[in-house]
């Protein structure tokens, strides 16, 4: 019988276990392969303290200093990068196409990338106000920096935070969503030796126990947050203890709107695997869970979905053949489930899928948490299907008639976060980019991003926010010389 490793926090540069533990369970099998400590109050205190003993002298160092260490963080990704892969595929069931060839190879640039833009986060502006008399600004770190990731991407989420909270000069405390945290504290072990101590900490548990008082902590000067609106909404009160800013990358329920004159391949290759069915199995913020047809293309675009559906490989996250993986767990799988029960019980056609359970795979992964991609089809926006978010292999399709109702219907979400345009008219696409109420529009692609891009969204969707600089908050200085 093969052993189960037990991890460790990273607190204060040292490895860290905790009394009692929680399982990580193999959502390809619904077997315990791992175990995580589950961290206390004190823990968190401790990686707080931690990471403020530890901020004079990260923040005092020259940027070039800094620099220099955060490329040696990308080095450990690069070195590490097959199994780190592997370990996130076992832990969330992400397909290991997508950690390898996507998620590794993005992340050491990313760290690359804020190595490169440190400099940036120190750079000011200034005014003349006459002779002898100027004023300029200071961005200035704001000390101890907690992330909260998400189990769906922890190694990509966790790089987005912590590397340009680092490269601003804050140290940093992360704590990872217990569903998926191995491939965070393997990370823990692999970086224990490379920062200087205290500057970046990782703590597992549950959000009640250290969550929470990670986010409620007076010495924690900014949160980021990347997870579910009601999440965001437990964080934005407890946060008010010790009033401090929040950045929110929440959920969304974003609409991709194929008009008549698109390109139908490179549309219907867009709004189905691209988007959202083979992109961690729909268990995406950014999936475009919305599929807005024109009328005139509508049963020529649906076909050419579901010839890409069928396609759609379900099996071994860790084979290359594999296109698309499990649910992340069972609370996860049962909430899917119960959405395509639920959009059929409103009045949804379903076109294609809704299966799930042993049926699909193998027998070996018969304990897995399994659903078949799915497509629901309605003329009414205002079903529950289309207006809550899922976090699955699951997409509604909606027809429509013109520009205006398109935009109406995009627009009729409590959602912003992204949204996708399939047109040849680059009238129609400029027009959408203004009219589109979402934090990010894509144009005949989907789902890219680019660390210079500010990302985040509208309404429940959280807030937009720039990855370097709001790391920084700014200072005047006024001198009469």
């Amino acid at each position: 019988m093969t052993e189960i490793k037990t991890y460790a926090h990273l607190i204060g540069g040292e490895l860290r276990t905790s009394a009692q533990t929680l399982d990580s369970v193999d959502p390809a099998t619904g077997q315990v392969w791992a175990r995580i400590p589950r961290g206390t109050a004190q823990d968190a205190d401790d990686a707080v303290a931690a990471a403020k003993k530890a901020f004079p002298r990260w923040s005092g160092m020259s940027a070039a200093a800094r620099t220099f260490m955060l490329r040696k963080v990308a080095e450990v990704f690069t070195a590490n990068a097959k199994e780190l892969a592997e370990l996130e595929t076992r832990d969330n069931g992400r397909i290991i196409n997508e950690t390898s060839k996507l998620d590794l190879p993005g992340m050491t640039y990313l760290w690359q990338n804020a190595a490169g833009e440190a400099a940036q986060a120190v750079e000011g502006k200034s005014v003349i106000f006459g002779p002898g008399s100027m004023g300029y600004t200071r961005r200035e770190p704001y000390g101890v920096v907690v992330g909260i990731i998400p189990w769906n991407s922890p190694i990509s989420t966790f790089s987005a935070k912590a590397a340009y909270a680092l490269a601003a000069g804050n140290t940093v405390v992360i704590k990872p969503a217990e569903q998926a945290t191995v491939s965070m504290l393997r990370l823990a072990e692999l970086l224990k030796d490379v920062l200087p101590k205290g500057v970046l900490n990782i703590v597992s548990g549950l959000g009640e126990e250290v969550g929470d008082r990670l986010v409620r902590h007076k010495d924690v000067g900014r949160v980021s947050l990347t997870g579910s609106t009601e999440t965001a909404k437990i964080i934005t009160r407890a946060s008010t203890d010790a009033l401090k800013p929040l950045a929110l990358e929440l959920g969304g329920k974003s609409p991709n709107i194929v008009f008549a004159d698109a390109d139908l391949d490179k549309a219907a290759e867009g709004v189905s695997t691209r988007a959202i069915f083979t992109g961690n199995a729909g268990q995406a913020c950014l999936a475009g869970s919305r599929i807005l047809v024109q009328r005139p293309v509508y049963d020529e675009l649906i076909a050419k979905v579901k010839e890409r559906m069928a396609a759609i490989r379900l099996g071994d996250p860790q084979s290359p053949e594999t296109t698309m993986g499990p649910i992340v767990s069972r609370e996860q799988y049962d909430r899917v489930v119960s959405y395509i029960e639920l959009g059929q019980k409103e009045g949804a056609e379903l076109l294609y899928g809704g299966r799930h359970g042993a049926e699909l795979v193998a027998e070996e992964f018969a304990g897995g948490y399994w659903v078949e991609p799915t497509l629901l089809a309605t003329p009414d926006n205002s079903l529950r299907v289309c207006q809550e978010e899922i976090f699955g292999p699951v997409a509604v399709v909606l027809p429509f008639d013109t520009y205006e109702e398109a935009i109406a219907i995009a627009n009729d979400s409590p959602y912003g976060l992204a949204s996708g345009v399939w047109t040849t008219s680059l009238a129609t696409a400029q027009r959408a980019a203004q009219d589109i109420q979402a934090g990010y529009v894509w144009v005949n692609t989907f789902r890219r991003v680019a660390p210079g891009l500010p990302f985040g969204g509208w309404n429940d969707s959280g807030y937009g926010h720039d990855a370097l600089l709001d790391n920084t908050r700014e200072k005047s200085v006024v001198l009469d010389l």
